[in-house]
């Protein structure tokens, strides 16, 4: 059974959600790393832990450009400190975070090697300076000091520590990251909508690179990012989840082309939707984005309606073997008397029901 997170920004009341998160029934909660549009992830996640007892945190998700891997892996290295065992990494391209710098998402092959260096600070392994030019437009070589003596590579050196190492999840929609994601990985986030065989395409994808790369396709895990608004009235639940999605539903069609299986229908949607995007209005749900998506396109990539029908398509989802969901719900521009309909529902009659 998937444990089942809910995305949150990094907002002052962290510590309150966060506690009414683990009082609702919610296993964990992920905050979005975007600085120019949310509060600093790693203060979030380090408050959410101080207020609970097992909720875990993770980060939903950071970034291969806004900072040096050897601070991305002390940072959530230092909140797993905390509470081990309770943290996990999130990471992927980047979007809305580098959108407001002026950048485009990181390039796959630096995005891979980016993923390949944290992962061995987490580890505490060497890291020779050549493998990290990440910022070499900004500084230059240490030898330009001619010092008398200095350290040849570098290391964290209080990593991974008696916390244990901290695993890293990589968001991932297309087959270039979902390759990069299943060698270096521990779990794969698939943002590939809620349709079954959209995720299930996914997991083939990553099994394949990971038999390509000589590994074990058995020894990974996967979940998925979903946006979930339940309610009973199917329009209303369909208006609160459009935000959120016109974000997601984005990363398959974010450069133009569709990812992964669509009916034709879908592909159209796609394509308007990548043509209206604004990230001025990013996630809003009276977005123009957001208006593009039709009701068949809501119903298909969403979770939507009564509790009975999310408990349905959430069990689906565990059938293929995921092992964490990471619910998005309703976002800014939403009505929020019934946002907070939807919040009860899902606490009261949907998490109950999908722990069976």
């Amino acid at each position: 059974m998937a444990r089942i997170f809910q995305q949150m920004v990094a907002r002052p009341d962290s510590r309150q959600i966060a506690t009414q998160l683990e009082e609702q029934g919610f296993d964990g909660v992920s905050f979005v790393d975007s600085q120019n549009l949310s509060g600093d992830v790693y203060v979030a996640m380090t408050t959410a832990i101080l207020a609970t007892e097992e909720l875990h945190v993770s980060s939903g998700v950071t970034n291969p450009v806004t900072r040096h891997p050897a601070v991305t892996a002390g940072a959530v290295a230092s909140v797993n400190r905390l509470a081990a065992g309770r943290v996990q990494l999130g990471i992927g391209r980047g979007d809305s975070a580098l959108a407001h710098l002026g950048r485009a998402p990181a390039r796959v092959k630096d995005f891979e090697r980016y993923l390949s260096a944290v992962q061995a600070y987490l580890r505490g392994e060497e890291i020779p300076f050549d493998a990290l030019n990440f910022a070499e437009s900004l500084a230059p070589p240490v030898d330009e000091l001619e010092l008398a003596d200095t350290a040849g590579t570098s290391q964290i050196f209080w990593l991974p520590g008696s916390s244990g190492k901290v695993p890293v999840e990589v968001s991932a929609t297309g087959p270039k990251v979902i390759g990069a994601a299943a060698r270096h990985a521990e779990r794969i986030m698939f943002a590939l909508g809620a349709a079954p065989e959209r995720i299930a395409w996914g997991i083939e994808v990553a099994q394949t690179a990971r038999r390509d790369a000589g590994l074990d396709p058995n020894d990974l895990a996967y979940g998925a990012y979903v946006n979930v608004v339940c309610h009973g009235d199917l329009d209303r639940a369909r208006d609160l989840v459009r935000g959120g999605l016109s974000t997601f539903a984005r990363f398959s069609v974010m450069h133009g082309e569709v990812i992964g299986p669509v009916s034709e229908s879908q592909r159209k949607v796609m394509g308007d939707l990548h043509d209206n995007y604004d990230m001025k209005s990013h996630t809003r749900a009276d977005s123009q984005q957001a208006a593009v998506l039709t009701p068949e396109f809501v119903d298909s990539y969403a979770i939507v309606g009564a509790p009975d029908v999310c408990v349905e398509r959430i069990r689906a989802l565990n059938e293929l073997g995921l092992d964490k969901l990471i619910f998005v719900g309703a976002t800014m521009g939403s009505n929020r008397e019934t946002v907070t309909e939807s919040d009860a529902l899902i606490r009261d009659e949907v998490l109950p029901n999908c722990r069976d």
